[in-house]
């Protein structure tokens, strides 16, 4: 009986034991601790291409669309601001 005890012990330990993450797995950002995120304006773009394809393979409901849409504008806003003021930069530091 003991022997069946030690037995179940071993396979709740095992169970309890935690898994290391898959390959190419995001990992998960609390678990990195204090680490900042990286985020970046290549990154903003990825996600304006990703709604932007979303929304042509039919990814949104109706009445989802508004608050897509505007989020869409203010992304596409802000990039553009970005890549002026980027390129406004540029033209001062070689001029």
């Amino acid at each position: 009986m003991t022997e069946e005890v030690k037995k179940e012990e071993a396979v709740v330990t095992e169970a309890k034991a935690p898994e290391a993450p898959a390959a190419g797995a995001v990992p998960n950002p609390a678990q990195q601790g204090n680490a900042a995120p990286d985020l970046n304006v290549s990154d903003l773009n990825a996600v304006r291409s990703i709604i932007e394809i979303a929304t042509t393979r039919g990814a949104f409901k109706a009445n989802e669309l508004e608050a897509v849409g505007k989020t869409f504008n203010k992304l596409t806003a802000f990039l553009d601001h970005v890549t002026k003021t980027q390129q406004e930069n540029k033209g001062q530091n070689n001029g």
